[in-house]
């Protein structure tokens, strides 16, 4: 990007939620999208400095850029996982058609 803003901008999403809440979100969604049932959460040993919830500043970036997010954090998760879903349905049919 051409600016000349020279300090890191935080471009994220405001909303607040703990990895837990994502983690679920994203089994649950990839489950309903696959059809399948999906492996329960594992938990592990928390990390010296593991954030416990995930909540991003973006006033710089909307001081700033005069920007802030156009979709939910729910709505993108489910077109990225979406997105992921093509790719490998893309890449299985790709190497099929090599097998022939």
């Amino acid at each position: 990007m051409n600016s000349d803003i020279s300090k890191p901008v935080n471009l994220g999403n405001p909303e607040e939620y703990s990895i837990l809440e994502f983690a679920k979100y994203i089994r649950d969604e990839v489950g309903k999208l696959t059809g399948k049932r999906m492996p329960n959460i594992v938990h592990k040993a928390k990390m010296e400095d593991d954030p416990q919830k995930r909540k991003p500043d973006i006033s710089v970036a909307k001081q700033l850029l005069d920007w802030e997010p156009q979709i939910p954090v729910r709505e993108g998760i489910t077109k990225t996982i979406e997105y992921f879903q093509e790719q490998l349905k893309e890449e299985k049919e790709s190497d099929s058609l090599k097998a022939l």
